[in-house]
This record gives C-alpha cells, structure tokens and sequence, in this order.
C-alpha cells in the first residue's frame, strides 16, 4: 500500500478509536468503568490503562523518530521487517489468540479513576497529530525500539501500525466488558 493511503487508514482508525471511547466509554460511572467480568479478567479502565502505558513509551519515540529529515512519504510503499509483520498480526483485533503482556504493562489490580479515559483521548489526539507529521516521513526507516527489548528496531510505518491496531484490540476488550456488564446488569 502506498503511504499516503497507509496513513489515512491509520488516521481514520485512530480518529474512530477516539469518537468510541468518547461515546461509548467516557460516559460511564466509575464504578462501571471499574467492573471486572471475572478476577482475573481486566475492567475497561484496566484496558485504557494499558493503552496508556504502550503510548507512554511509543508516542515520544514516534515523535523523536518524526523529528529527523526524510524523504517524502507520498510515493513509498509502505514495507514490513518479518519483525513487524509478526507483531502487527499478533496484535490485529481480529487474531482472537490471547497474549500475555509484560508485567510493568500489565494494569491489573490497580488504583484507576477518571483522569485514565481523559488520558487515553489526549494520547489519541497526539497520536493523530504524529500521523499527520509522518506525511513527510520514510516510513521505511528503521526508527523505534521495540519496548521490551530495545536493541530491536521496527520501521517507523509499522511501529504506527502496530501502535493503532494494539489500540483497537484493546478497545475491544473494553466494548467486550461494556456488554457484558450490560447484560450482568439487566440480569
């Protein structure tokens, strides 16, 4: 896929992740943001919790990465590394196969309010506002470290696509115990 279409999918993905959370997810009560399915299940803050975590780390190395010089991306083909390929698929919503996170990523049992959703839509908005900066990007370039283990580096096209499609898996899940939570209440 060419750039330009590559970053306007991402753009459209992200700005969808925003509008749900919006709707969908920020009105609740805290209490409901907070419902666990099960105790070992996470509840909808623990989701965006660890959302907000991965953007912590990613969002300041995209930024970083955006700030060199490159050539334009308009007429790139966006490539994939076998490391890239390998992590955007593990973490495409639709691959139903659960994966373990690492632990300082893992937000269960934590003390979560409020300020988590706020938090998850201001990391939505920067997000987009690094889209837009990567318009002038190689997306080809090998740029950001991989969080666990940073001597490993993905191009900075697919560390945007595997920052995206991690969100809209995690947002899922967190749609997932919104319903569930509407049929243990109606019960």
């Amino acid at each position: 896929m060419n750039a330009a279409a590559f970053l306007t999918s991402l753009q459209d993905a992200t700005q969808q992740l925003r509008a749900t959370a919006q709707a969908e997810l920020e009105p609740l009560e805290l209490t409901l943001l907070n419902y666990k399915p099960s105790p070992t299940a996470w509840s909808i803050l623990e989701c965006l919790e660890h959302l907000n975590r991965y953007s912590r780390y990613y969002n300041p190395q995209l930024a970083k990465a955006l700030t060199r010089p490159a050539a334009p991306a308009r007429a790139q083909e966006t490539g994939y590394s076998w490391l890239g390929r390998k992590s955007v698929a593990m973490m495409r919503p639709e691959n139903t196969k659960k994966q373990t996170t690492f632990k300082h990523m893992n937000p269960s049992g934590s003390r979560l309010g409020r300020e988590v959703v706020s938090e998850f839509l201001a990391h939505q908005t920067q997000l987009l506002d690094l889209l837009a900066q990567a318009q002038q990007a190689d997306l080809n370039r090998k740029a950001i470290p991989v969080e666990f283990f940073r001597l490993l580096k993905l191009r900075l096209g697919e560390a945007l696509e595997f920052v995206v499609v991690h969100q809209q898996r995690h947002l899922q899940q967190a749609l997932r115990v919104k319903a569930g939570l509407q049929v243990a209440l109606s019960c």
